[in-house]
């Protein structure tokens, strides 16, 4: 039996009474059915005065520190089958005193913990939910599952030859990973790759899937016979599914747009917690995300150029131009999603790295990554391109799966945040910023960029910033481009091409008469 929690320092009211507030020491423990109960003793006295059931009570914040315990009991007798309910206010000497209690209330009566930290916002209910349920909208999920639920987007995930090819060599590659092991498969989809384990000689495998993807993923393994006969499909979230064993290795495809849309990756390292053994692997291993910036004059005059609509002054007799502005910044706040040419990229990249091995799921809830690099060339920088890789470290190979730009096409593509201000640079010169990457509850991430260049040139010891642009994009609403690479044009020559009102009028060909096309991304 669980050993009682005591907070020996509180005060208790009945709100039903007119009574003072009185000094107390609030208990959590089992009764003999093994039912969570929280009992309110006072102190120097071994008088109760309340004891709760949990099952049946919630908790409120109504101050700072000071925290309200509504629990509804029957009317009293056995016949009386009418509930009432009874209010107790807790107080309790610092904010800190009553977030711990809050917490614990949730652990006892849930059997699971708060972030460190969490706090509870005046008036709200703690409520008997999943870890991914209290940080993740009821809609944004419900709009996720659903879309993962249809075999059309599955297929469109499958058809991606690069993406489920990799797996493929990845498992069947590293054979004494799999053979005789316990597999878990977090977030299993169609079920492609518990069988592509299961091929690999898995002992047995536990395919996780919350949407109703569980079900075509049944039908799919149960028409494998061979392979199915050691599939198990479990339909629910990993935050909350029980298995009877431990896994020896997990496999999951988490990954989302700049790696952590969709904020999978959080339920992937939850299911690390829960279920893989201390030795256990993970495919995949680790990721990178790399960065550098970017010159494309061409997609940044696409980008300013759809705000030119709200510049019309008699459309249909209404003046457009008041949201002229608000329509700029919009367009500008959302990534560009597509491929493009690796030529097109200022200076090397540079990579952060996320080891899911090691990390906490805390640890996604907010990116803070510093940039710094060298223009390799003069010209206008428009942003920062980003991409990703992962590593499945496996036993007998070492194998990478890739977005970056010049590779073979993904559907996740590669990814650029467009500042609406370019910066003007010279080869040689330092390009600094941040990428501050901060998790919502909409399954995403808002995304702050700061570029700066700094003073270039003899003295530029003495010097410091001379250009900054900052820009605020939303990852979860992007302008899906999605074209190949096009036809790679030098700087100048894209200058003479575009012309906008939205853009300086200096020549970009007075920095540079070309970018330097023997630019390369760094190897693997």
């Amino acid at each position: 039996m669980e050993a009682p929690t005591e907070f020996p320092s509180v005060t208790f009211s009945d709100l039903a009474t007119s009574s003072s507030a009185a000094p107390a020491a609030a208990v959590f423990s089992v009764d003999s059915s093994g039912k969570p109960r929280l009992r309110f003793v006072q102190t120097g006295s071994a008088a109760p005065l309340a004891e709760l059931d949990l099952e049946t009570t919630q908790v409120f914040r109504v101050g700072p520190a000071d925290l309200l315990c509504v629990s509804e009991e029957s009317g009293g007798n056995a016949t009386d089958e009418k509930l009432c309910s009874k209010a107790f206010k807790v107080g309790f000497k610092t904010k800190d005193d009553s977030k711990g209690f809050a917490t614990t209330f949730e652990e006892w009566k849930n059997g699971r913990s708060l972030k460190d930290g969490a706090s509870l916002e005046n008036g709200l209910i703690i409520p008997s939910k999943s870890k991914f349920d209290s940080k993740i909208e009821a809609t944004s999920a419900k709009m996720y599952f659903h879309y993962y639920g249809q075999l059309l987007h599955q297929q469109n995930m499958l058809q991606d030859f690069v993406r489920t090819g990799t797996y493929y060599a990845a498992v069947l590659e590293n054979k004494s990973d799999f053979e005789g092991r316990v597999v878990v498969d977090v977030g299993a989809g169609s079920g492609i790759l518990s069988l592509f384990a299961a091929q690999a000689g898995a002992k047995h495998v536990y395919a996780v899937e919350a949407s109703e993807m569980a079900e075509y993923a049944q039908k799919l393994i149960s028409g494998n016979p061979s392979l199915g006969q050691r599939i198990t499909v479990i339909k629910g979230k990993v935050e909350e599914v029980e298995l009877p064993e431990k896994a020896d290795i997990l496999i999951s495809e988490p990954m989302g747009t700049l790696l952590v849309n969709e904020r999978m990756l959080e339920s992937y390292i939850i299911a690390r917690d829960r279920f893989l053994t201390p030795s256990g692997k993970m495919f995949p291993t680790l990721g990178r995300i790399h960065m550098a910036p970017f010159s494309d004059e061409y997609l940044y005059v696409e980008v300013a150029n759809k705000a030119l609509f709200w510049q019309q002054q008699n459309f249909f007799g209404v003046d457009l131009t008041p949201l002229h502005g608000s329509a700029f910044q919009g367009y500008f706040s959302q990534p560009v999603v597509d491929a493009f040419d690796p030529r097109l990229l200022v200076s090397p990249p540079t990579f952060h790295t996320l080891d899911f091995t090691r990390m906490k799921e805390e640890d996604l809830y907010e990116l803070d990554i510093p940039l710094n690099f060298t223009a390799t060339v003069g010209t206008r920088v428009h942003g920062l391109a980003c991409w990703f890789d992962v590593l499945f470290n496996g036993s007998t190979v070492q194998r990478w799966l890739t977005t970056a730009p010049g590779s073979p096409t993904t559907h996740w593509y590669q990814l650029r945040c467009v500042l609406q201000q370019p910066l003007y640079v010279m080869a040689g010169q330092q390009i600094t910023g941040r990428l501050h990457l901060v998790a919502h509850s909409a399954q995403s991430y808002t995304v702050y960029l700061t570029l700066s260049t700094k003073m270039w040139g003899v003295g530029a010891e003495q010097g410091g910033v001379l250009q900054t642009s900052t820009g605020k994009l939303e990852l979860k609403e992007p302008y899906y481009r999605l074209s190949q690479p096009q036809s790679y044009a030098a700087s100048d020559q894209q200058q003479q091409t575009v012309q906008t009102q939205s853009m300086p009028p200096q020549d970009i060909s007075q920095l540079q008469d070309e970018i330097d096309p023997s630019l390369s991304l760094e190897q693997l």
